[in-house]
């Protein structure tokens, strides 16, 4: 596993860190959850050299923070490092033009939230509290600085960081300014690859953390879908696999298997398109089992993709902007 500095913060962590939204299960997450499953994968993940673990408390309602705290426990001398996010008052995915930080992420909610997690996660601090929602016009709002000192400055968190929302990677850059944000997590893949142009050398240029998410957007970029996938009920693909983004992501995904070399899958492909690109700090692709943390954790290691098949990959760039379902 190859390791990379995160950025202004000197952490040392594994290029493919885990996702944990997919093990958590519960209330609008993935259905198929199964925590004997889930630990073995996130066991396995630590046995082969991943150290950079996403959390937040919406995932399973805290349980995803239940499963991270006992698995810190079990491996007390790996120095995994903890990420989590407190979520939105308004419960709101994502936030809009519209939405007021008052509404969103008042200073008792955060320190509430943050009580929570550390409660969840059984730790006296955590490496990175990222706010899991964001709208840039609050940079320069007081409220939320004032809250974030003051949890670095009592050791309750080591670095802050901002999960912006789908397809507007554009919306964070004010707030870089402050000097106040260690790390951004951003949807970068394949079909986006959007933050190429303003946020990565924003990020270069202040020394900030980039982590990766959606590596496979969605699942599109596993070359598993059709036109007639679906979900058992309640899992939240269901409502943002419409037809109206099913239908091109499947038809995209198929010109893509077109390129995809002999002896490689689509998946690793993703992956290490996004991890060609020394801007990412971490991808923290969602893995639910034995198998797909090999998988994914394998191409750590592999050699870089050629120069003309990362010409060809550029032409599957796939601009979009957010709707009703995108969430």
């Amino acid at each position: 596993m190859r390791e990379r500095r995160f950025g202004r913060l000197g952490w040392k962590v594994s290029d493919v860190g885990y996702g944990m939204w997919g093990i958590a299960g519960g209330e609008g997450g993935w259905t198929g959850a199964d925590d004997s499953h889930g630990n073995t994968a996130l066991d396995e993940a630590v046995r082969l050299g991943c150290t950079f673990f996403d959390t937040a408390w919406i995932y399973g309602r805290g349980h995803s923070e239940e499963l991270l705290g006992q698995l810190v426990k079990r491996h007390p001398d790996r120095g995994l490092n903890i990420a989590t996010k407190p979520p939105p008052k308004d419960r709101a995915f994502p936030s809009t033009r519209d939405s007021k930080l008052s509404d969103v992420y008042p200073p008792d909610h955060l320190w509430e939230y943050l009580h929570h997690s550390l409660k969840g996660l059984d730790v006296p601090s955590v490496d990175l509290f990222q706010f899991h929602v964001w709208e840039d016009a609050w940079a320069h709002d007081a409220t939320w600085q004032d809250a974030i000192v003051e949890m670095k400055e009592r050791g309750l968190i080591k670095g802050v960081g901002i999960s912006v929302n789908r397809w507007e990677p554009w919306n964070v850059l004010q707030t870089l300014q402050t000097g106040l944000i260690d790390s951004v997590q951003v949807i970068y893949n394949i079909f986006d690859q959007s933050p190429e142009d303003e946020l990565f050398p924003a990020c270069r240029e202040l020394d900030i953390a980039v982590i990766a998410r959606v590596p496979f957007d969605e699942g599109t970029l596993t070359g598993t879908l059709t036109r007639d996938s679906r979900w058992a009920e309640g899992d939240w693909r269901n409502t943002y696999f419409v037809p109206e983004n099913l239908i091109p992501s499947v038809e995209r995904a198929q010109r893509l298997a077109q390129i995809v070399p002999a002896g490689m899958t689509m998946p690793e492909l993703a992956l290490r398109f996004i991890l060609q690109n020394p801007d990412v700090t971490t991808v923290i692709p969602g893995m639910r089992n034995v198998k797909h943390v090999r998988s994914n954790i394998s191409t750590s290691d592999a050699e870089p993709l050629s120069e003309e098949l990362m010409a060809q990959l550029r032409d599957h760039r796939w601009d979009r902007q957010p709707t009703e379902w995108s969430q």
